[in-house]
């Protein structure tokens, strides 16, 4: 009971003995820069969000946003940093605490700047029109990614740095593995060159419909290492970038019309007049229609075929949705049909003439002697 006793007479004389003084002071210190925390966060930031809608400066309220969430942490971070300062801690801990205090600002700040370097930023927006001329483009969201790696890169060299460590030697050691990473990681750069090439020349946008020997479908997105392509069986292709930088790549959603291209057989029984006739009435009905080029419409007697006469039908549609131009074409089918019909032309079908030679009764009792 004894050694109890003096064991709680001990923590009783170092609780008397803190300075709780300085502890209340801390403690209120905190307390009023949370409590301006909130007043900033609720009244004083509104009020200057406020202000810069009213003022049209986009850029300005991209800033404030992008940095809502990182001031709010800064001045809980800064009021207990401020309430450590006033306590009486040694001084190896106060250098400690320092580090940490640098550390954590340093990422806030790499925090609110990698939330302004979205995609959606109004800072990509000046460039963007002075170089590609449109908004739904490539190159916004290629620039955000690399410069936000950017900047998670330098914040963590800074908190290393800040922290005592050797970024030389650390920057030196990549070197040496760097040839053994380069030889490794070879289609990775390759990959990210590729990328860099497609984001550059632009053959295709997010969006957009290309054929490659590799893949066709819709883009949906183009990353470092990969461009992925939704088919039209709505599975997702995921082709190296390298890849597709090699390739040739037919971009459809660059039409500004689209083809027809069909070849009509006709019977070898159809008098030449008839051909021409059908020709005609062919040429008139495609320039008829409000919904064909009128720049190239081509209907020729084509070839003797080895069961037909061939006509061919060239044209393009003024429209390049896909719904559209098959509506398009499936008119044109019937229109064709009743044209033959009105004018006695018959399809011709696929045959063949098998003539079998019959041998003479001599020949025939020749060989039944022998």
């Amino acid at each position: 009971m004894q050694a109890y006793a003096d064991f709680w007479m001990e923590w009783q004389t170092r609780i008397v003995e803190l300075p709780w003084i300085d502890i209340g002071v801390a403690v209120l210190i905190a307390l009023l820069v949370f409590a301006f925390r909130k007043l900033f966060t609720k009244y004083i930031f509104r009020f200057i969000l406020k202000m810069t809608h009213q003022s049209r400066s986009q850029l300005f309220t991209n800033v404030l946003v992008s940095f809502e969430r990182p001031i709010r942490m800064f001045f809980a971070v800064f009021g207990i940093y401020l309430a450590l300062l006033y306590l009486p801690i040694p001084w190896d801990s106060m250098t400690i605490i320092n580090r940490l205090y640098g550390s954590i600002l340093i990422v806030l700040a790499a925090w609110g700047t990698y939330k302004l370097l979205n995609t959606s930023s109004m800072l990509f927006n000046p460039m963007v029109k002075r170089l590609e001329g449109k908004e739904d483009n490539m190159l916004v969201p290629f620039l955000s990614r690399v410069l936000r790696i950017i900047i998670v890169a330098l914040a963590f060299t800074i908190i290393l740095s800040s922290w005592g460590f050797n970024i030389n030697g650390f920057v030196a050691g990549l070197g040496l593995g760097g040839l053994a990473f380069a030889l490794a990681a070879q289609d990775m750069v390759a990959n990210f060159i590729g990328g860099i090439i497609i984001v550059v020349e632009r053959p295709f946008k997010r969006g957009d419909w290309i054929y490659t020997p590799t893949v066709e479908g819709i883009v949906e997105d183009i990353s470092f290492r990969s461009t992925k392509v939704r088919t039209f069986a709505d599975s997702i292709v995921i082709v190296p970038n390298n890849t597709l930088a090699h390739e040739a790549i037919t971009n459809w959603s660059e039409m500004r019309k689209r083809e027809i291209d069909m070849t009509l057989g006709i019977e070898y029984q159809t008098p030449r007049e008839q051909v021409l006739q059908l020709r005609e009435r062919l040429e008139e009905m495609l320039n008829n229609r409000d919904d064909i080029d009128k720049e190239l419409i081509l209907v020729q007697f084509k070839e003797f075929n080895s069961s037909s006469l061939d006509l061919w039908v060239y044209c393009f549609t003024k429209t390049t949705a896909f719904l559209e131009w098959a509506e398009i074409k499936e008119e044109l089918n019937l229109e064709i049909i009743r044209i033959l019909q009105e004018e006695g032309v018959q399809f011709a079908y696929p045959t063949q003439s098998i003539y079998i030679e019959k041998a003479s009764e001599e020949n025939y009792y020749m060989s039944d002697n022998n």
